[in-house]
């Protein structure tokens, strides 16, 4: 079987020290992002459902993409939920977060991506770039979850 180096199944498991209702407000409003996350540079909302992204980690290129909300589920109780979009543009696919309580006062949100590179620079370098296009989204990830669990503590 061969390997597709231009496919990216990504996981990141975040531990945040508040609930996780509080986490799954946080993630369902996009447009915030970039108030916490400092390589999401831009969101436009589109319409009622999808907006444009515009991201830039430690590698010299953005990426823009068009996420559609698929999914919004919150758990009952304040219990956390399902917040699942398709991506489109420079990566093509689509992202989950899933929010759970994880203790007393804390949650874990888990995000899973499954993109194929857009972009024809990407799928070019598919091969020799895939140890740095994936070094590039670990930094993105953990300066992620510095920015929210910071964002949350303050803005809580």
């Amino acid at each position: 079987m061969k390997t597709d180096f231009n496919r990216y199944r990504l996981t990141s498991a975040w531990r945040l020290p508040v609930p996780a209702a509080q986490v799954y407000r946080a993630l369902r409003e996009v447009e915030h992002y970039p108030r916490w996350w400092p390589q999401v540079r831009e969101v436009q909302r589109l319409d009622a459902d999808s907006g444009r992204l515009r991201i830039r980690s430690v590698l010299p290129h953005d990426l823009v993409l068009t996420a559609t909300t698929r999914r919004e589920e919150e758990a009952p109780g304040g219990r956390g939920g399902v917040l699942e979009a398709a991506l489109a543009g420079d990566l093509a696919g689509w992202s989950r977060w899933t929010v759970r309580p994880d203790g007393p006062g804390h949650a874990l949100a888990v995000f899973e991506e499954d993109v194929r590179g857009g972009k024809p620079l990407m799928r070019r370098l598919a091969l020799p770039g895939r140890p740095l296009f994936l070094a590039n989204h670990a930094l993105m990830m953990r300066a992620g979850r510095r920015g929210l669990r910071r964002y949350l503590l303050h803005n809580g």
